[in-house]
Order: C-alpha cells, then sequence, then structure tokens
C-alpha cells in the first residue's frame, strides 16, 4: 500500500525543527480526533497523524526515514514494530496526556497513566551556520548568538517563592469535574488550573519571569568545527537548546553547516577538482608545474603530449573525512591554454610549426578517414 509522505501529512518541511512538528501534530490531532470529529475517515486520518508524529518525533526513526522513506520501516527495517512498519501503530507508546486535556479536560488517554507535574524535555532549536571553504576544510571555533527560553535564574525556575500545596486539587495536581450532557452525568479528570498540574502553588509570584519559571534570553555559545564538515552536514550540542519543564532536561541545539564555494577548489564528496591551466609549449614538451594544494604547494610533473582534460590525481591530498582517518585525494585537470593574443615572432615561430607534419597523430588520421 502506497503511503503518504510523514512531513506532508503533518504539513510540515523536511527541515521542520521537533518545536515545528510537535505543534503541527497538536493542531492535527486535536481536529481529527474520532471523539470531537465525527465525518466519515477522521479516524483513520487521526492513525495517520500519530503514525507520521511518531516517526519524525524521534531522531533516530527521523533520520532513518529521511534516508529511506518508508522502506527503513519494512519487513523489521529499523526496528519499527517489527515487520510490516507501523501498520499496527499503538498510541500506549505515546503520552498525549497535554493534548487530550486540551480537548476534553481530562479523562481520556487510551489506558495511560496519568501523572501529575510530568517532566518535559526542552525543545530542539536549529541554527544554520556559514563557513569559508577553508573553514570547512581544517575545522574552526565559531561563536554563535541565539535566543532561548531559558530557565530564570531569580526563581531557578520554579516560578515563585514560599512554595505551599495548592489547596484546590489538595496536592494531586488534578481535580475531578463533572459535566451533564444529553447522555447523563459524566465525571472527567482534568489537570488543575491553579497549579498547571504541579499541585503546588507560591505565595510570590517571581517577577521576572511572571511565574512561568522560563524567560528568553540571549546565549553566546562557542562551536567546535569538526575537520571535513560540508554543506547540509549537522552538528548536535547536547542540553543547550529550549529549557525543560517541570525539571525536564534542556532541548538540543542542531547546528546545520553551509558552506561557501571557493575560486579555484571544487569539491566532491572527500575529493577534491582543481583546474591547472597550462600553455602549449608545456603541453607538447612537458614540465613540472607548481600548484597548490589544501595544506602546500607541490610539483605536478606534465608529460610531454598532455591533453586538455586530463586528471592526474595526487593520492591523500583531498579532504579528511569527519571522525574518520580516511583522506581523500586531489585531482588536477588539466586546461591547455590557446593564445589568443601573439606577437609577430610567436606567429613567425607558430608558421613554422605549421609547416611541419602535425598531422601523423591517430586522431587526426582517424578523422581523415570519413573526409572522404
Amino acid at each position: 500500500m502506497n503511503k503518504k509522505d510523514y512531513y506532508e501529512v503533518l504539513g510540515v518541511k523536511k527541515d521542520a525543527t521537533d518545536e515545528e512538528i510537535k505543534r503541527s501534530f497538536r493542531k492535527l490531532a486535536k481536529q481529527y480526533h474520532p471523539d470531537v470529529n465525527k465525518e466519515p475517515g477522521a479516524e483513520e486520518k487521526f492513525k495517520e497523524i500519530g503514525e507520521a508524529y511518531a516517526v519524525l518525533s524521534d531522531p533516530s526513526k527521523r533520520s532513518q526515514y529521511d534516508q529511506f522513506g518508508h522502506a527503513a520501516f519494512q519487513n523489521g527495517a529499523g526496528g519499527a514494530s517489527g515487520a510490516g512498519g507501523f501498520s499496527g501503530f499503538d498510541f500506549n507508546d505515546f503520552d498525549f496526556s497535554d493534548i487530550f486535556d486540551d480537548l476534553f479536560g481530562g479523562g481520556f488517554g487510551f489506558g495511560r497513566n496519568k501523572r501529575k507535574n510530568k517532566s518535559q524535555k526542552g525543545a530542539d532549536t536549529l541554527v544554520r551556520i556559514q563557513l569559508d571553504f577553508m573553514e570547512a576544510i581544517k575545522g574552526c571555533k565559531k561563536t554563535i548568538k541565539i535566543d532561548l527560553n531559558d530557565t530564570c535564574d531569580k526563581c531557578a525556575g520554579k516560578g515563585g517563592f514560599r512554595e505551599k500545596t495548592c489547596s484546590t486539587c489538595g496536592g494531586r495536581g488534578r481535580v475531578v469535574v463533572q459535566q451533564n450532557s444529553l447522555f447523563g452525568v459524566f465525571q472527567t479528570e482534568t489537570t488543575c488550573r491553579d497549579c498547571g498540574g504541579l499541585g503546588k502553588t507560591y505565595e510570590e509570584k517571581c517577577n521576572k519571569c511572571n511565574g512561568k519559571g522560563i524567560v528568553k534570553q540571549t546565549k553566546e555559545i562557542e562551536v567546535e568545527v569538526p575537520a571535513g564538515v560540508d554543506t547540509g552536514n549537522k552538528l548536535r550540542i547536547s542540553g543547550k537548546g529550549e529549557a525543560g519543564k517541570n525539571g525536564g532536561p534542556n532541548g538540543d541545539i542542531y547546528i546545520e553547516f553551509m558552506v561557501k564555494e571557493h575560486d579555484l577548489f571544487e569539491r566532491d564528496g572527500s575529493d577534491i577538482y582543481i583546474e591547472v591551466p597550462i600553455t602549449i609549449t608545456e603541453a607538447i614538451l612537458g614540465c613540472k608545474k607548481e600548484i597548490p594544494t589544501l595544506e602546500n604547494n607541490v610539483y605536478l610533473e606534465i608529460k610531454p603530449g598532455t591533453q586538455s582534460l586530463t586528471k592526474l590525481k595526487l593520492k591523500g591530498k583531498g579532504v579528511k573525512q569527519v571522525n574518520d582517518r580516511f583522506t581523500g585525494d586531489l585531482y588536477a585537470v588539466i586546461n591547455v591554454v590557446v593564445p589568443t593574443k601573439l606577437s609577430r615572432s610567436q606567429k613567425e615561430l607558430i608558421k613554422e610549426l605549421a609547416d611541419t607534419d602535425l598531422e601523423s597523430e591517430a586522431e587526426i588520421k582517424k578523422f581523415k578517414k570519413y573526409l572522404g
């Protein structure tokens, strides 16, 4: 069965951050939940949304999906729910409590255990850094400035001072709400609005974070760029992202690199290509040509009769792979430059050369054979 692209299902781009994916999932899950949406196909759509989120919210599964698509989860590949991928998607594996609390005021959870004061990891953040060509090749240090939601240093993230047990829920973090409907009276358990599910309140609210425990701050972070990175490569800085909630760990920062092009060198993975211009006489007679490499200048032997587009390999003069001992090669691509301006004496020499037999080469003979 053909499956829809998970990014399309959630309505996000392929470079979406974890927070963008979660936000889109929450919106769609509320829209298509079968207890809210009674239209035909809503339940299947809801399961499809949950399946997409289960993959894209997990860094490992998302990486596999980006590389192999749905094939990553077929026939047991990638460790996803056994054979058949996510066809047997189980909502019990995920905690949707915050979504269902928003929808129904609690009471729905597909059999999960409700927990008050549940800690949550902070959101991940994506930052793009532009590097010069040689910075990417050799590695460097970069300092980035980034605006993040950080733990309030005045109240240590609590949101207030002089803690006390919430009088509304008695410290449980949840309260029972009675609702009347056409089918009778229902009792549902919902998050306590006075303490936000924490089970505690404070006599004095922190005026720096306005009771939220989190403030927006600009941080400077030093990034150690490893040698050999290329455009599109990402580096994860663990625990430096958005502050977590209720004591949860900070999110991560993902650094994506964008590398500028070089005037002379062209990169292809771990290999480097460089165009080497030589004169007609150097091509005919041969020579030793000094050329630049990523490290220093070296002399390249040009054999007599070398043609344009000839590739000469310098082993081990390419790019060192990130976190690996392997180093690529450098390829010098010969370009025989034909002069466009000649002095009178140079023209005379060329005419003398033209009077000699230069058409004995096999390529010329083969071409003339078909002229008739």
